[in-house]
């Protein structure tokens, strides 16, 4: 086996690996939901007009215009449209709910956003492959294969088991969202390690710049869009701004197969997220921590 195949192998097993963490991570988070989650945005369709604004139509215009304006590398322009049109990444879902993100809205929005992406994302490709003049073609197989194993089926199980047994449920969704946590460690660390080389040759030509810029204004329209509810436009914009990296690469490896560099600048863009989605965080927090100190003191000055 030559280096080439052993670095495919290797690729191989640690997709396997992230794609068994991201199922355990939805099967986790859904014990400790109600059923009724799954109609929570569908009750409320201007929010849910708003969410599909931001990540749908906002994001993929958005990194359309920093391909065309910055000198990127083909990989990272291919990545930057790749992300904007993918859905919102299983894995966000447990840093959501722990940032404070209103659970309801976070698992509707995964369901909602994860199911529509099996029209969206082959339609969003031809689309933007008929604007650059060339067939770009994503199967709906593809897509669809990864929604129904990473987001429906655990999603639906785990809300089942909840109903059925909710005692059950309840003590064992901290296991295994805790498995699937160091599953993605474990997967993800030797992936920056072995890719390294290739994620550093990509820096330069406003790279880092392109993809700073892409994450905050996803940030930013989340945040406006995500309504008056604070913990709403928390988790909208956190959704924005990062994408599924799975869905990502398959459209990459489909539109441009001959392109290895894909797979590196998709691992070079969720570094550069975390760190701009940490120091949104920062900011959302120390601002909804001072707002709250205010208002009681609004209150006692209105009472007296």
């Amino acid at each position: 086996m030559d280096g080439g195949e052993a670095l495919m192998d290797f690729v191989a097993w640690v997709s396997l690996a992230i794609r068994a963490s991201v199922m355990l991570t939805v099967f986790g988070l859904s014990l400790r939901a109600d059923p009724e989650v799954a109609l929570y945005l569908v009750r409320r369709p201007r929010q849910l007009a708003r969410s599909l604004l931001a990540m749908n139509v906002v994001m993929p215009v958005v990194a359309v215009v920093l391909a065309m304006s910055f000198p990127l590398h083909p990989a990272v322009k291919i990545d930057l449209v790749a992300l904007a049109v993918s859905p919102v990444p299983p894995i966000l879902l447990g840093r959501e709910l722990r940032a404070g993100g209103h659970a309801h809205y976070t698992i509707g929005l995964f369901l909602t956003a994860g199911t529509l992406a099996i029209v969206f994302v082959p339609a969003a490709v031809a689309l933007m492959g008929r604007v650059a003049g060339r067939s770009l073609v994503v199967p709906t197989s593809t897509v669809a294969t990864l929604v129904l194993l990473t987001v429906l089926v655990p999603l639906a199980a785990g809300l089942l088991l909840h109903r059925r047994a909710p005692a059950l449920a309840e003590r064992a969704a901290g296991p295994i969202s805790t498995s699937a946590t160091v599953l993605v460690v474990v997967a993800v660390l030797p992936v920056l390690v072995v890719m390294a080389p290739a994620i550093v040759s990509l820096i330069g030509n406003g790279t880092l710049a392109a993809m700073a810029v892409f994450s905050v204004i996803g940030l930013m329209t989340g945040h406006v869009l995500g309504g008056s509810d604070p913990t709403e436009r928390l988790v909208l914009a956190m959704a924005t701004a990062s994408r599924h990296p799975g869905v990502a690469a398959a459209i990459a490896a489909a539109t441009f197969p001959g392109q290895m560099l894909t797979a590196p600048a998709i691992a070079l863009y969720l570094v550069v997220s975390s760190l701009m989605t940490a120091v949104y965080l920062g900011w959302f927090r120390r601002r909804h921590a001072t707002l709250s100190e205010v208002e009681p003191a609004k209150s006692r000055r209105s009472a007296a």
